[in-house]
Parts: structure tokens; C-alpha cells; sequence
């Protein structure tokens, strides 16, 4: 699937401020609001799985990754997989690649965030510009930190399809990842990120992995948002224990430490109003860059997390479940 002309127009100009945005360890803002801006336009037609709206975004970030100098998996970034639902076979396609590191380390860490959206829904176009335009763009910024700036670890990035139908190709990488599973000591997963009123982030992960808490406290959080940790145990309630929400609950059934760096629910959440128009541009900026900023702190302290990772894994507060 070809990239329009017009969202080929807009990446050409992103990509000739890339390097300089990057090298600075500073989030280019005009690059993450127009990756945020291409995979939320009307071009793409709410992204969902198996559509041409989802071709043309996997084209987009597939063009981004490269620009970038994010590796792919031999010839291509397509990780095609297949999953049942409600009696049928269905097709869906990862994209996914890889920042080597500069140790010897054979620890990883990968990042992830989905794609997909709902296409239409009430007869209009769902653009899901927050869900989850925002969470793939902020990716694409700590990919282009990591290219310009190396890590210590390889670092993969993974951008998932049919999270919304039941974190369907996080299950399916998880299960075919490139490399042993057990060599994966953080998923760092990234799931709305574009708008917030009251100017909080969660992260979530924590409860389940305390050695995480202080690091994520370390990580810190650029203003205007402020960090809060939580949102991953039954004292926040069904609808408030976010363990399964998104692509990181896949990574978790595993056994694989998660960060869930993502907003409350909104009005503007699984609706046609989830365009880019209403986004929270400071806010996306701020929680792009404490993302970023994350990844690095976790990079250079990835072994520790995973020694840490090994010593608690039988003595894990909660046993991963089969939940959503």
C-alpha cells in the first residue's frame, strides 16, 4: 500500500528535521505532533485491522522506522499472524524492529504501542488520534532518541495490530518474539498519550513488579504532567485495574515486567471526537518526552531490572491471569 502524496509530503518534512530534533536528547515536537497529526487524518480511516485505512498507517510508520534507522526483521518490518474471533479467521500485521545496543548484553527491552483503531463507528470516521496515534508517535520519538544517541541494549519497537479486538498481535509477537522471551526484561507499552485536562500520567506496572516503583519515580515526569503510579491492582477496581487493558497485559501473561504509560478514560474516548484537533499538544509533548526519558534510565539499568526480574519471578505479588 502506497503512502498518499499528501501524507508522503508531510513525512518528507518530518524526516528532514529528525537528526536534529534527536540529537539533543530533546522530543522534536514538530516531528511527534506530525506523526500523531498523518495517523489520525481522515487519510487513514480509523485504522482498523485488515482495512486500507490500516495499510496506509502501517506504510507511514513503516517509512518512519526506516528514516529513522530502526533495523528490520530480515527484508521487512511485516510480522503477519492470524487469530479467531467469534468463529472466524482473521489476518492482522505487527510491525517490528530493532535499535542495536552498544554492549554485550543479551538482555533486551522493547517498546510497543498499537496501531489499530475502531475504523468507523456511528457512521463516522473514528480517527483515534489519542487511542492511539499518540502512543505510536511517542514510540517513534524514543526510536529516534535511541538512533541518534545508541543504547546500551538492543532495544526492539514494536507497533501492534488488533489491540482493539483483544491485544491480538501483542499475543501473537509475545509468542513468535525475535528473540527468547525470557531475554526480555521490560516492555515499556505506550497506549494515550494525547489528552489529559488534569495533566495526569499514569504509569502503571508497579504493583505487580515493585522493583520498578522507584525507578519509574527516577525516571521523573516533565511538566506540565505529573506522574501518578497506580492504576494496576484490584484496591483501584474493575474498571481502574488497567493489568490487561492494553498490549502490555500479553507481555505480563508472560511474566515480562511492564510499564503502561497511558491516560484515564475520557470523553473523547472510542468516539468520532478523538481527532487531533482537540489534543492536548503540551501535555502529548510533555508525556512523549518523560516517555522517552524513561527508556533511557530503564536502558542503563536494564541488566539490574532483569536480575531483579529473575530473583522475585517466584514471588511475584500477583500470578499473571488470563484476564483482559
Amino acid at each position: 500500500m502506497r503512502i498518499s502524496a499528501l501524507a508522503l509530503t508531510v513525512f518528507l518534512a518530518a524526516c528532514s528535521h529528525t537528526m536534529a530534533g534527536a540529537q539533543s536528547g530533546q522530543v522534536d515536537r514538530e516531528i511527534a505532533l506530525t506523526d500523531m497529526r498523518v495517523l489520525s487524518s481522515d487519510e487513514m480511516d480509523g485504522r482498523q485491522t485488515g482495512t486500507d485505512g490500516a495499510a496506509r498507517a502501517r506504510a507511514y510508520i513503516a517509512g518512519r522506522f526506516a528514516s529513522i534507522g530502526v533495523q528490520p526483521v530480515g527484508t521487512s518490518y511485516d510480522r503477519p499472524f492470524t487469530y479467531e474471533r467469534r468463529g472466524d479467521s482473521h489476518d492482522g500485521i505487527n510491525l517490528v524492529g530493532l535499535i542495536e545496543g552498544s554492549g554485550d548484553s543479551d538482555t533486551v527491552m522493547v517498546i510497543t504501542a498499537h496501531y489499530d483503531h475502531m475504523g468507523h463507528c456511528g457512521g463516522e470516521i473514528c480517527n483515534g488520534a489519542d487511542d492511539n496515534a499518540s502512543g505510536v508517535a511517542a514510540m517513534l520519538a524514543i526510536a529516534a532518541d535511541f538512533a541518534a544517541n545508541p543504547p546500551l541494549h538492543d532495544i526492539w519497537f514494536a507497533a501492534l495490530d488488533a489491540e482493539e479486538v483483544g491485544l491480538r498481535g501483542a499475543t501473537a509477537l509475545v509468542a513468535d518474539f525475535p528473540v527468547p522471551i525470557d531475554s526480555v526484561a521490560l516492555n515499556i507499552n505506550l497506549d494515550m498519550l494525547g489528552y489529559q485536562e488534569e495533566n495526569e500520567l499514569p504509569a502503571a506496572g508497579a504493583f505487580h513488579y515493585p522493583f520498578l516503583r522507584d525507578r519509574i519515580d527516577r525516571a521523573g515526569v516533565v511538566e506540565p504532567a505529573h506522574l501518578i503510579q497506580g492504576y494496576d491492582s484490584p484496591e483501584w477496581g474493575e474498571q481502574g485495574d488497567w493489568t490487561y487493558s492494553s498490549d502490555h497485559g500479553a507481555f505480563h501473561r508472560a511474566g515480562v515486567p511492564f510499564i503502561y504509560y497511558g491516560v484515564d478514560f475520557h470523553q473523547h474516548y472510542h468516539q468520532p471526537t478523538d481527532e487531533y484537533e482537540v489534543m492536548h499538544y503540551d501535555f502529548f509533548v510533555a508525556a512523549t518526552q518523560t516517555v522517552v526519558n524513561a527508556a533511557r534510565l530503564f536502558d542503563t539499568e536494564l541488566d539490574a531490572v532483569q536480575a531483579e526480574r529473575e530473583a522475585a519471578a517466584s514471588e511475584r505479588v500477583t500470578k499473571p491471569g488470563m484476564g483482559q
